[in-house]
């Protein structure tokens, strides 16, 4: 493959690099890396300028990656029933970026440039998802293509004149690349898990301990109700204990009244069924006779 791709690249120049790389977009089985490499062997066997080989594949790479997310975003999920598309994009593939972008977020679209055969697929999702704009899409592979871009074409410009300590070499930073990408992986994981443990536990503290309630605010206790009302409740029972309590002695007085009205001689007359005035008269015809 990197014979040919030289040879091809020798012959086109830098129209050839950006066509296989827009190409690679749509899913041409043709390794992206391979295609940069051999940009740097002709830029590296003086038929290309390095610098601007760099430039023309991060064009390719970020035009061809848009493509694929324009499509995404413009068909949506129609673009399962185009045969092009959905064998880019199978069912079962579609479920799993899905629960990759769920479990990972925006940082998926960074890892995907450098994923061969996952590539066109997570962006595909991104786009159909419509949930991510295209300026976030284009910052996140762009900054990851400033990164992957420049260490293809150099490393192929710099080793051009021997192919086969090349290849060692292409081999060993793929395998670097694969462990930076395991352990980022592993990092995100962690994070996520600890922010996990640490949400728990602040909810369990959070039950365990209600917070004071904030001044002004009537404080909560375990049914529901406010502190407050229930210290006006208990301030009404209060109350009425004391009514019912001092009742008996506000009676007394009126009791006392009533038995002392009872003994007067007009009462006690009215109880013998003689009337008061009766009384007087008997009384001052007593003196008389005496």
């Amino acid at each position: 493959m990197l014979d040919f791709l030289i040879a091809f690249f020798t012959d086109y120049g830098y129209l050839a690099v950006f066509g296989i790389l827009i190409l690679c977009g749509f899913g041409l089985p043709v390794p992206e890396d391979i295609t940069l490499v051999s940009g740097g062997v002709i830029s590296g066997l003086d038929f290309a300028n390095p610098h601007t080989m760099c430039l023309v594949g991060l064009a390719g790479v970020l035009i061809g990656d848009s493509i694929m997310f324009i499509a995404g975003r413009v068909f949506g999920y129609r673009i399962q029933r185009i045969r092009m598309f959905r064998r880019i994009l199978s069912p079962r593939r579609f479920s799993h970026i899905q629960r990759k972008f769920k479990q990972y977020g925006l940082s998926l679209l960074f890892v995907a440039r450098f994923l061969p055969g996952l590539r066109s697929p997570i962006f595909l999702v991104a786009g159909m998802s419509r949930r991510i704009s295209y300026l976030t899409f284009i910052l996140m592979d762009g900054f990851a293509a400033l990164i992957s871009v420049p260490v293809w074409v150099y490393l192929g410009y710099f080793f051009a004149d021997n192919l086969d300590l090349l290849m060692e070499y292409v081999k060993d930073v793929q395998k670097m690349i694969y462990l930076a990408l395991g352990l980022l992986f592993v990092i995100i994981l962690i994070v996520y898990l600890k922010k996990r443990f640490h949400s728990r536990l602040k909810t369990f503290t959070d039950d365990s301990h209600p917070h004071p309630a904030p001044c002004g605010c009537p404080e909560k206790n375990g049914n529901g109700t406010s502190t407050a009302a229930n210290m006006d409740s208990s301030a009404s029972a209060s109350d009425a204990a004391a009514s019912a309590a001092s009742t008996p002695s506000d009676t007394a007085p009126s009791a006392s009244a009533a038995a002392a009205a009872d003994s007067s001689p007009a009462a006690l007359a009215q109880a013998d069924g003689s009337q008061p005035s009766d009384l007087s008269t008997t009384g001052s015809k007593v003196s008389m006779e005496k």
